[in-house]
């Protein structure tokens, strides 16, 4: 059985993650695995398996978001021009429906970039096909396939995008998959008639992936200050992650009496981070370590780990410090609930004020028998899911009549 996945690059975060956790899982004995990555870069590549096959994609797919002056000067032009137009098709939309958000760029990206892009119809016939992350036009129109599939990784409760310009594209798949059921709810809200189609299949993480990549001392770049409370986060520096606001959720504790020291491993446009560390006077307390390939010591040496998000989908990382046994603090972003059993494995605080935010967390914190009981809690739990690639597997027609099919897999 023949199997593709296409995803644009693979850089460190939550669904590159789930991606390279979701290959791990799955059985070389019984599928091979086509790879494309459009842009092939990103610290998560050198985890791919050895046995699943990369696929070189053609010359254009690799300029599909690097800079337009870059995309020009390799001679890439028709690309720069399906580029301009998405932007300019974005700007017209912007006008008369003042979305909350960009999210809906992506959505004339794969309209006008699509056409111009070479077929992979040469890779030969997949049983089946799945586009990891938007634009899902790609896989959907050059790809051939028996069944194609597209996944959800957005809670569409928080995002606009153009509904009638991006349906056609979700209606062309045979399935969609969706992280949880909130991002179920969030997304049938905006596409209703498109519930059918719909499965839903957890972020696939695997405990022995995180466990051995925890291994080994603590990291030189995050020393153990006397008396501290050593807090940490990681995610791109993005409106949804509200990284931004870490400087002040510190200031407020320390003036608690907290002495937190918080590291954040992280990348993107730092500045608004930097801007607030300088306005909270935070520098000796909140420490930028950049990007890291392997975040798991750093995990592994916390004493909590925090997702301050506004918003998430179904956060990764939060589950790879669960199964390190980390207890962790969340914000009541709109899936938080699903993700977190308040005060059992985790605790889930405020998000509609910094200081309510903070007040929350100070009563966490102080609560050392309440950490105990979460800890013991995550101790006795395992919070892998290997077995999520299986319901991928079952995605393939005809899987059951394979013959290396096996009613135990």
């Amino acid at each position: 059985m023949r199997l593709f996945i296409a995803i644009h690059y693979l850089e460190i975060g939550g669904v590159e993650t789930s991606l390279i956790n979701l290959l791990l899982a799955l059985d070389p004995q019984r599928v091979e695995v086509d790879l494309l990555v459009y842009d092939p870069r990103g610290e998560m590549m050198e985890f791919i398996p050895s046995w699943v096959k990369q696929i070189e994609a053609p010359k254009a797919y690799r300029y599909i978001e690097r800079p337009l002056k870059e995309t020009l000067l390799a001679g890439e032009w028709k690309m720069v021009w399906a580029r301009l137009r998405a932007k300019w098709a974005m700007r017209q939309y912007s006008k008369q429906h003042q979305p909350k958000d960009g999210s809906a760029i992506f959505g004339y990206i794969g309209q006008y970039i699509t056409p111009i892009l070479p077929s992979l119809e040469h890779l030969g016939h997949y049983d089946l096909a799945i586009s990891y992350l938007t634009p899902h036009n790609i896989v959907l129109k050059k790809v051939d396939a028996s069944k194609k599939v597209a996944w959800i990784h957005t809670d569409y409760s928080t995002i606009d995008v153009n509904a009638a310009l991006e349906l056609p594209v979700w209606s062309g798949f045979d399935h969609i998959v969706s992280i949880s059921d909130h991002v179920s709810e969030t997304f049938c809200s905006v596409f209703p008639s498109l519930r059918p189609k719909l499965l839903r299949i957890d972020n696939v993480l695997t405990t022995e992936f995180v466990r051995q990549r925890a291994r080994g001392e603590r990291p030189d770049d995050m020393p153990l200050h006397q008396d501290a409370v050593h807090l940490l986060t990681i995610g791109r520096f993005s409106y949804p992650k509200n990284i931004e606001s870490i400087p002040r959720f510190c200031r407020l504790l320390r003036e608690k009496g907290i002495n937190v020291h918080w590291f954040i491993i992280g990348y993107g446009d730092s500045t608004l981070i930097e801007q607030a560390l300088e306005q909270e006077a935070m520098g000796d307390y909140v420490h930028l370590l950049g990007k890291r390939a392997n975040p798991y010591p750093y995990i592994a040496h916390c004493d909590w780990y925090v997702q301050p998000s506004r918003y998430e989908g179904k956060s990764v990382a939060v589950t790879e410090a669960q199964i390190l046994c980390k207890p962790v603090i969340i914000t009541a972003y709109p899936t938080a609930a699903s993700q977190v059993k308040h005060g059992k494995d985790g605790v889930i605080v405020p998000l509609d004020s910094p200081k309510h935010t903070a007040e929350g967390m100070a009563k966490v914190l102080h609560d050392t028998t309440l950490r105990q009981q979460l800890t013991d809690y995550l101790s006795t739990h395992d919070y892998g899911n290997e077995q999520e690639a299986q319901k991928v597997m079952q995605l393939i027609p005809n899987w059951s009549l394979d013959r290396y099919s096996d009613p135990s897999y």
